[in-house]
C-alpha cells in the first residue's frame, strides 16, 4: 500500500517482475539435466564396482559411449594402472569400512590413452534396513589444480636451488675471507730465546674482514719487536690499511727500533696516504723486548697510540694495567703524540695485549652491559703466574662465553718469561 499522496512506481514494479521471471527460468532445469550436464562427473556403481549410471560430463571426459560403459565396466576400469592398484588396496577398503571417502587424487584413462588428473569422492547408499545398495561417486577435473601444484613444486625447487647456491656462495666467500684474513696475520710466532709467546684471533663474523692485527719479529741478534692494533672499519678497505700498517711497522723497526719513532713513522704514512680522501686510522701498541741472559729477565719498552693499556700479570699474583695515557690515534693528525712506558718481566711474568673487542663485548641477560676494563683485570688476576699459552686459552674460553655478545673482532697476544724451575735453582 502506498502512502497518501504518493503513486506506486511502475518502473520499479516492472524490474521486480523481470527478475522474478529470470529466476523462474533458471528453476525450469530438470534434475536430469542438472545431473547430466553438471560441471563434474557423476556415476553410480553396484557394490562390486559395476557402473550402473554415469553422466554425460564424465563420458565426455573419458571419450566413451554410454553403451560401452554402463553394465560393462567397473569404476576401477576407468583408472590408470596405478590408480587401479591404489583403488583396490586403499580406496575400496576404506570406503567399505567408513562408508564414505573424499578428495582422493587419482587419474582416469581417456579413450585416446591420455591421462586426466581427478579428485574422487564416494559414498555408500544404504537401504532401509541398513544393507549397502550402491556407491555414488563424484569426479572433479583436477587438471588446473595439478598444473598449479606442478608450478608450485617448480617454484619450490627453484627457491631451494637458489638457497643452496646462495649457501654455497656464502661458504666460498667465508673461505676466501678467512684466507685473506689469515694472510694479514703471522702464520706462527717466531721463537724468542728465554721467552714464551701465544696469540689468538677471533672474528666476530665470518662474513666480513676485520681490522685487528698483531705480529712478533726479530730486529737483531738479541731483540724482538712486537705490535698489536685495531684499524677503524671493516671490509676490504680496513684490510688494506692493516696490510700497510704491518709492513710499515716492520720496516720502521728495522730502521729505528724506538717505539715512539716507529709509531710516528706509521702515523706519517697513514696520514699522507688517506688524509686527502677517506680518512683511515688505527690504534696500536708497539714494543721492544730485550732479554737479559744473566738475570733471566726481559726489559720491555713500548709506545701506545690510542690503544687500550697492556696488562702485566706477575708471577706472585699481582696484576695491573701498564698505563700509557695521552697517546693519540695513529694517522688522524700530521704529527701526533704517543705515550711510552717501560717494565721488566721477571720469570713467571706475562705481558698481555688485546684489542677492544674483548672489553666491549656485551654481557648480561639482556646483552646491554659492556664487559669493561675492571672485569678484565679481575679475570686476568686469576691467570697470574700461568704461562702465555694458558692465559690465551683462558681468554679464548671467555670469548666463547660471550656468544652473540661479541660484536667486534678480538686479537690477543701474550708474551711471558718462563717461571724458574725450582729443581735447577742453586741453594742459598
Amino acid at each position: 500500500m502506498s502512502r497518501a499522496g504518493q503513486q506506486p512506481d511502475p518502473h520499479g514494479a516492472g524490474e521486480d517482475e523481470s527478475s522474478a521471471a529470470a529466476f523462474a527460468a533458471l528453476l525450469e532445469d530438470s534434475a536430469e539435466e542438472l545431473y547430466e550436464s553438471a560441471p563434474c562427473g557423476y556415476l553410480s556403481t553396484l557394490m562390486d564396482g559395476t557402473i550402473a549410471r554415469i553422466n554425460t560430463t564424465l563420458l565426455h571426459w573419458l571419450g566413451l559411449e554410454r553403451e560401452a560403459v554402463v553394465g560393462r565396466m567397473r569404476f576401477a576400469d576407468l583408472l590408470t594402472v596405478g590408480g587401479r592398484l591404489y583403488h583396490e588396496t586403499h580406496f575400496a577398503p576404506l570406503l567399505r569400512m567408513q562408508g564414505e571417502i573424499g578428495g582422493v587424487a587419482l587419474e582416469i584413462r581417456q579413450a585416446g590413452g591420455a591421462r586426466m588428473p581427478v579428485l574422487v569422492s564416494s559414498a555408500v547408499k544404504h537401504g532401509a534396513t541398513g544393507e549397502p545398495l550402491l556407491i555414488r561417486t563424484t569426479v572433479f577435473n583436477a587438471r588446473d589444480r595439478r598444473a598449479y601444484e606442478k608450478e608450485l613444486l617448480r617454484a619450490r625447487r627453484t627457491a631451494e636451488e637458489a638457497r643452496r647456491q646462495a649457501e654455497a656462495d656464502r661458504v666460498r666467500l667465508q673461505e676466501a675471507l678467512a684466507a685473506l684474513q689469515q694472510s694479514l696475520l703471522p702464520d706462527t710466532l717466531p721463537p724468542i730465546p728465554g721467552m714464551q709467546t701465544a696469540a689468538h684471533y677471533r672474528t666476530a663474523s665470518p662474513d666480513r674482514l676485520g681490522g685487528d692485527f698483531y705480529d712478533v719479529f726479530p730486529i737483531d741478534g738479541t731483540r724482538h719487536a712486537f705490535f698489536l692494533g685495531d684499524v677503524c672499519g671493516k671490509g676490504p678497505q680496513a684490510a688494506a690499511v692493516t696490510s700497510l700498517t704491518r709492513y710499515t711497522l716492520r720496516a720502521a723497526a728495522l730502521h729505528d727500533a724506538d717505539p715512539v719513532r716507529a709509531l710516528s713513522t706509521l702515523n706519517r704514512v697513514l696520514h699522507e696516504r688517506y688524509s686527502s680522501g677517506d680518512p683511515r686510522y688505527c690504534t696500536a701498541i708497539f714494543g721492544i723486548l730485550e732479554p737479559d741472559a744473566a738475570t733471566g729477565q726481559v726489559a720491555v719498552r713500548l709506545a701506545s697510540g690510542g690503544h687500550p693499556p697492556a696488562l702485566v700479570l706477575r708471577a706472585g699474583g699481582a696484576t695491573d694495567f701498564l698505563p700509557t695515557p695521552g697517546g693519540l690515534l695513529v694517522g688522524i693528525l700530521p704529527a701526533a703524540p704517543f705515550a711510552s712506558a717501560t717494565t721488566v718481566l721477571a720469570p713467571g711474568d706475562t705481558l698481555l695485549l688485546y684489542t677492544d673487542g674483548l672489553t666491549e663485548a656485551r654481557t648480561g641477560q639482556e646483552r646491554t652491559a659492556l664487559y669493561g676494563d675492571e672485569s678484565l683485570l679481575t679475570f686476568a688476576s686469576g691467570q697470574a703466574g700461568k704461562p702465555p699459552h694458558a692465559v690465551i686459552e683462558a681468554l679464548t674460553g671467555l670469548l666463547d662465553d660471550f656468544g652473540d655478545g661479541l660484536d667486534d673482532d678480538t686479537a690477543l697476544l701474550a708474551l711471558g718469561v718462563p717461571a724458574a724451575d725450582p729443581t735447577t735453582e742453586k741453594p742459598t
